[in-house]
């Protein structure tokens, strides 16, 4: 497999993955955004402003929970470049195992699950640290890599390109450049119904499915360097 199609293919099961634990995290935690952790905010606000407001608690631990998830995922990065290691595939082994600590935790939280049950808080932050990796991946492994966990400015772009597509004024660029955008937004869309229907059927059972394809990419290996 050439380094394009690697890359494509990360590219691809990273989108889903985003899709699918933000949705599992929001289904199953109430309301919680698990990768697209600033939509919190705005979740935070409507609770605080309602009389009877559920906890926020979770909702406000996540942000420095993906902060130091982030900052911790840098130090890696970091440590590798001494070592001069590639850091994709320790990045990707981090990711699952926070991702395989949060699957533990839902084990003891069951099906009674609370806003702030002790086990619940610790499988949301956890599956939080786990996608806060997954950003940060994106950015110290894989520079070139569409990002797989937000796809609001995706979106923009693909839009932008299609138009110029459309009205016969992409040039050579633009084309890559859109081909390149899709796919991750269709992954996420994907990933984001997958999730829904998998947590419906199997709760928190259903991260098992990111789980595997973390480990795929993990044996794949897929390195900066083999992308040229």
């Amino acid at each position: 497999m050439t380094g394009a199609k690697r890359l494509l293919l990360a590219s691809l099961a990273l989108g889903f993955i985003g899709g699918y634990v933000d949705t599992v995290g929001f289904v199953a935690l109430f309301g919680l955004f698990t990768a697209h952790v600033t939509g919190n905010f705005v979740l935070i606000g409507a609770e605080l402003s309602r009389s009877s407001a559920n906890s926020v608690l979770l909702k406000l631990l996540v942000f420095p929970t993906f902060v130091a998830a982030v900052a911790l995922a840098r130090m890696v990065a970091l440590r590798c470049e001494r070592t001069q290691t590639v850091a994709s595939r320790p990045l990707l082994v981090m990711q699952a195992v926070l991702l395989a600590v949060a699957l533990m935790c839902s084990v003891p939280a069951g099906a009674a699950l609370a806003p702030d049950a002790p086990w619940a808080m610790a499988t949301g932050l956890f599956m939080t640290a786990a996608m806060g990796v997954q950003n940060a991946a994106g950015r110290l492994a894989w520079p070139a890599l569409t990002p797989t966990t937000v796809m609001t400015g995706n979106v923009t772009q693909v839009v932008i390109d299609g138009v110029d597509l459309l009205r016969g004024a992409a040039g050579p660029e633009v084309r890559e450049r859109w081909k390149r955008f899709i796919w991750p937004v269709l992954a996420f869309a994907a990933g984001a119904l997958a999730g829904a229907f998998a947590y419906a059927a199997w709760r928190f059972w259903a991260l098992g499915l990111p789980l595997g394809m973390l480990a795929g990419l993990v044996v794949m290996d897929v390195r900066p360097d083999r992308n040229r």
